[in-house]
C-alpha cells in the first residue's frame, strides 16, 4: 500500500500541472495513466502537431508541451537516474476507488498496485485512453502481440525478428518509419505493413516516407482482412487474412504490433458513485469537488455551468482544486495566498531557494 496526501488520476496536461499545484501546496501526490509514457492525449494523438493556444508559448507540439509540464512538475516528482519516477505510475488503469471509516480513499489498479490517499484528482480527459485492437478469439491472451512500442532504453522485443505493423493511419505509419530508422540492435530483421488496402489515412509526408521504404524493400506491404490467428502456446505464429481477390493469405510472424490508433473510455470510473451528465463529471465550479467528498475533477473530464474544453480552463481547474483541497484537509491552517516570485517557502519548495 503507497500512503500519500493524494492521488492524481492521469498523466495529460491537466494532470501533470495538479500535481505541480499539490506540490506547491506541500502535498506529495502519486500519479497513474493507463498509457506507457506521460502526455496524455497530446503526445498519443497529436504528438508532433503544434498548439498555439497555451499561455505564454506562441507554438509547441503536445510531445515539448508534455516535456515542460514534467520539467517544471519535477521538483514532486522525482526521478532517478535513469529517468524513472517511482511517484509516477504508466501503464496502470485505476479499477477500484473506495472510501473508509477515516475517509481516505483507497485504489487499486488493474496491475495490482494499491494506494490510500487523503483526496482523489481525476484528470482523465475524454477517458482512459486504450488501443484500438483487432477483433480476433485469442488475441489477447499471446505475449507477442504488441500496441505500444517499448520506452526510450527498454530492449525492442521483435530485434532482429519479423514485426507485422496492422494499421494504416498515422500512428502505424510512422511506427514503419521509426523501426526502419531504428539502431542495429534494436532493429527487426524484416518489416511488414499490413492493412485493408494499399490506400493509407495518413499525413502526405508520412504516406511518401513509407511508399519509399515499400519501393526499395526495405518494407513489405501486406492488404487483406484479418480474419484469424494462429498460435502456438502463448505465441501467435501467423495473421489470416482475406485478400481483396476473396483469397486467403497466411502471413507469418515473430511478433504482432497493432498500431491503429486509441479511443477512449471511461471504464471502471463509471462505478465509482460518482455523478456523470453526459460521460462527465459533474462538480462544482468554485471547487471542482465531485458528489464524492475529497474527490475533484478537472479537465476534460470534469462538466459544469459555462464549461470550456480548453487547456487553460484544465490549468485553471488544477489551481482551484488544489487550493479547495488543501483548505478541506488543514481546515486549521490559515489559507495564505503564497506567490513563487516572493514566498521563500515555495522556493524551498521548488528547490530555488
Amino acid at each position: 500500500m503507497i500512503e500519500t496526501d493524494a492521488v492524481v488520476i492521469g498523466a495529460g496536461p491537466v494532470g501533470l500541472f495538479q500535481v505541480f499545484q499539490l506540490g506547491l501546496l506541500g502535498m506529495r501526490a502519486e500519479l497513474i495513466d493507463v498509457l506507457p509514457e506521460a502526455g496524455g492525449q497530446c503526445v498519443a494523438l497529436y504528438p508532433d502537431k503544434p498548439i498555439y493556444d497555451v499561455p505564454g508559448i506562441p507554438a509547441c507540439t503536445g510531445r515539448e508541451l508534455a516535456h515542460l509540464l514534467l520539467t517544471q512538475a519535477a521538483p514532486f516528482l522525482p526521478r532517478d537516474a535513469h529517468g524513472h519516477s517511482a511517484q509516477l505510475h504508466l501503464g496502470h488503469q485505476v479499477a477500484q476507488l473506495a472510501r473508509d471509516a477515516t475517509g481516505r480513499y483507497s485504489l487499486t489498479t488493474d496491475q495490482g498496485r494499491r494506494f490510500s490517499a487523503r483526496a482523489v484528482f481525476v484528470a482523465a480527459g475524454a477517458g482512459a485512453f486504450v488501443p484500438r485492437s483487432v477483433n480476433l478469439p485469442g488475441l489477447a491472451g499471446c505475449v507477442n502481440v504488441h500496441h505500444h512500442l517499448p520506452d526510450a532504453g527498454q530492449p525492442a522485443p521483435w530485434a532482429g525478428a519479423h514485426v507485422v505493423v496492422c494499421g494504416g493511419g498515422d500512428e502505424a505509419l510512422s511506427t514503419v518509419v521509426a523501426l526502419s530508422a531504428d539502431t542495429p540492435d534494436r532493429r527487426p530483421a524484416h518489416i511488414t505493413l499490413q492493412h485493408r488496402r494499399d490506400v493509407f489515412q495518413a499525413e502526405p509526408e508520412l504516406d511518401a516516407a513509407v511508399r519509399l521504404l515499400i519501393r526499395d524493400g526495405a518494407v513489405s506491404l501486406q492488404t487483406g482482412l484479418p480474419e484469424a490467428l494462429d498460435a502456438e502456446g502463448t505465441r501467435a505464429t501467423a495473421l489470416r487474412l482475406l485478400g481483396g481477390d476473396g483469397q486467403a493469405i497466411s502471413l507469418s510472424l515473430d511478433h504482432l504490433l497493432i498500431r491503429q490508433g486509441l479511443s477512449p473510455r471511461l471504464g471502471p470510473l463509471t462505478d465509482w458513485g460518482l455523478t456523470l451528465e453526459r460521460k462527465q463529471v459533474s462538480v462544482s465550479p468554485a471547487t471542482f469537488e465531485s458528489n464524492l467528498p475529497g474527490v475533484y475533477a478537472v479537465g476534460d473530464i470534469n462538466t459544469y455551468p459555462g464549461k470550456k474544453r480548453l487547456l487553460l480552463c484544465g490549468f485553471h481547474e488544477a489551481t482551484l482544486a488544489a487550493h479547495a483541497a488543501s483548505a478541506a484537509l488543514h481546515p486549521e491552517a490559515p489559507q495564505h495566498l503564497l506567490y513563487t516570485t516572493t514566498s521563500p517557502l515555495l522556493k524551498q519548495r521548488l528547490g530555488r531557494a
